[in-house]
């Protein structure tokens, strides 16, 4: 027996057939969006959520731990490792607030600062291996950025 909600091909949303699901659209396009950038990221030495990081610290440098997970969606047990490794390589550097020893604040050394723009090409070679014009992927950014917000204000 057919269930009327799941079977409509007007009705994808309510499918349990994998190919209908928003979450599974999402979750196989970032596994690919990952698998694209690779070769770029690795030619700066960097994984993906590093990379996410810096773009971070590009934008406003001297940030506190609290202040990129909020940006980035991450708890601090995720992002400190990741900031660590950083660290590790030079790329940046951690110090604790004289104000506050609870906060740390994260700051680009030279060799994070000068591998922005070695990290320049990123984006437009990203633009390029998505076949997609540059209208469409801000339409799409726009309506997944509304959708993040819409789940978080109800989840």
């Amino acid at each position: 027996m057919t269930d009327k909600f799941t079977d409509t091909p007007d009705a994808p949303a309510l499918s349990l057939k994998l190919d209908d699901q928003l979450c599974f659209a999402l979750y196989s396009a970032t596994n690919a969006l990952k698998k694209m950038y690779r070769p770029m990221l690795d030619r700066l030495g960097l994984t993906y959520p590093q990379y996410l990081v810096m773009m971070v610290l590009w934008e406003r440098d001297g940030l506190t731990v609290s202040e990129i997970g909020e940006k980035l969606f991450l708890d601090s047990a995720t992002l400190t490792p990741l900031l660590k490794r950083l660290e590790a390589s030079g790329i940046l550097e951690r110090k604790r607030a004289a104000e506050d020893e609870r906060v740390v604040r994260v700051s680009l050394t030279a060799k994070g600062k000068a591998l922005k723009a070695d990290a320049a090409t990123v984006p437009a070679e990203a633009l390029g291996a998505s076949g997609c014009t540059p209208d469409e992927l801000t339409t799409l950014r726009d309506t997944l950025v509304r959708l993040r917000s819409d789940l978080m204000a109800n989840g």
